[in-house]
């Protein structure tokens, strides 16, 4: 058995939009990928063919070797799927939703309480095991999400969205979670997101923008090519100065809603010549080093911003 995802020119339209265009990429088993880009660029739905819910229309996809156009009844049994919106039943508590759905995958009997036992422990939450979901904490209820979704052993793992609505805390803890997960358990690990923080915490990358792939790589990486530092400027007349910084220090601007943008070697020391330069008519000037949403501007000439949902 083939212990990757690949993905081949997928390609998929609604009746009033293109939502995925010519999409090609792999993951490997103990690596997590995270899918990034801002709402509405096609990540739902590439995630709702990966996770079997809708058919594929143009291009292949093979998960563990098995054709996800013929083969949906076999792959389904090796996925772990966790939505963006809750699954849980708040009414019931943690052990009552786990064992219910350990008896969907005919799970049952000693082996299933095992099993249970050994996922309330590694996600933490063996100490609440009698509490009902609905009194839970965000963090915990998507610890316990994860938690079912890992009962019948998958050995791929599927999550959209898997920290929206969570603090920062509870995010950066389940972040850690997964990373544990994919290296001791060999599971290979597919999370869509619109947060940059989530991504940057995934082992690759792919940036998706209006249903195209623009960038596949480590984090790391891909910031590298970005260069240098990048610098925003507040001003009262951001189309002036930004005209009158590229006469006076040949460095190209890009005006946005905040000002303006521009990257450059030695940021901190252009930020003093510029603001020596234009004392006037600069307000504010803060730089940094790139991220990956200057990756995305980089590649696609735009912020990353949210756009109606696919």
């Amino acid at each position: 058995m083939e212990n990757r995802l690949e993905v081949e020119n997928l390609s998929y339209a609604y009746p009033e939009r293109h939502a995925l265009d010519n999409v090609s990429f792999r993951v490997s088993s103990g690596e997590i990928f995270g899918l990034l880009g801002p709402n509405g660029s096609g990540k739902t739905t590439l995630f709702k063919i990966l996770s079997t819910l809708i058919p594929i229309t143009s291009g292949s996809a093979r998960i563990l070797g098995y054709n996800l156009a013929t083969e949906v009844r076999v792959i389904r049994e090796f996925l772990g799927v966790v939505f963006q919106h809750p699954g849980l039943d708040g009414k019931l508590t943690i052990i009552e939703n786990l064992r219910h759905h350990g008896h969907l995958y005919g799970l049952s009997g000693k082996t299933l309480q095992q099993r249970i036992s050994e996922l309330l422990e590694c996600f933490g939450v063996a100490d609440r095991a009698k509490e009902r979901v609905e009194i839970l904490s965000g963090g915990l209820q998507r610890r316990v999400e994860i938690a079912k979704s890992l009962l019948h052993s998958p050995r791929v793992l599927l999550l959209d969205e898997p920290t929206s609505g969570l603090d920062i805390n509870a995010r950066q803890q389940l972040n850690d979670y997964l990373g544990v997960l994919a290296q001791t358990e060999n599971i290979l690990v597919f999370m869509t997101t619109h947060l940059l923080e989530d991504a940057e915490t995934c082992d690759r990358v792919g940036i998706l923008d209006a249903g195209r792939l623009v960038a596949l790589g480590e984090p790391d990486e891909l910031k590298a090519e970005v260069g240098g530092d990048v610098i925003f400027i507040e001003s009262t007349d951001s189309d002036t100065l930004g005209i009158a910084i590229i006469e006076e220090f040949g460095v190209s601007t890009v005006l946005t809603d905040d000002g303006l943008r521009l990257e450059c070697e030695r940021g901190h020391e252009f930020a003093q010549d510029v603001v020596a330069a234009f004392p006037d008519e600069i307000q504010s000037v803060r730089f940094g080093k790139p991220t990956l949403a200057d990756v995305f501007m980089k590649l696609t000439g735009n912020l990353f911003e949210e756009r109606k949902e696919n």
